[in-house]
């Protein structure tokens, strides 16, 4: 006999006899059937609504800023572009003459990097204090007293 062969046609032992399910005549202790759902879950397993809203609004914020970043940098793309002709700069000690755009870029750049430096100082300054190895080791347990159970 194949291995493909269906349940109902394999023969039984001797003695005993194989219905099909579809001559079985109580279909009361038939086992229920398992539901079927096609809809994925609402949220994630674990996840609360307060904090499905939260990453929801954080991810909306992070949509703003790269929408905020692209706005600004066709900007100054645009600013570029418009003042292209030679500006006269007067440096402390003397003076050249450069294009406009270039003195634009430039001060865009130096504007970037400086705000970096700042928010990275500000957040050196006042972030939380490290817990100190003193503070973070436990405390010795106190002395057994006589007739305690330990």
């Amino acid at each position: 006999m194949s291995h493909n062969a269906a349940p109902e046609l394999i023969d039984a032992p001797a003695g005993e006899e194989i219905a099909s399910p579809a001559l079985r005549s109580d279909p009361s202790t038939d086992p229920p059937a398992p539901a079927v759902t096609t809809e994925p879950p609402a949220r994630s397993v674990g996840e609360s609504k307060r904090a499905r809203a939260r990453r929801m609004a954080h991810r909306t914020r992070l949509h703003l800023y790269a929408l905020s970043a692209l706005v600004l940098l066709v900007y100054v793309v645009a600013l570029a572009t418009t003042n292209t002709h030679r500006v006269r700069v007067d440096w402390v000690f003397a003076h050249s003459t450069v294009p406009l755009v270039w003195l634009t870029l430039f001060a865009a750049i130096i504007g970037w990097l400086l705000g970096t430096l700042i928010t990275m100082v500000f957040r050196l300054r006042t972030r939380a204090p490290r817990p100190s190895a003193a503070t973070t080791t436990p405390a010795p347990a106190p002395p057994a007293q006589p007739g305690d159970p330990r």
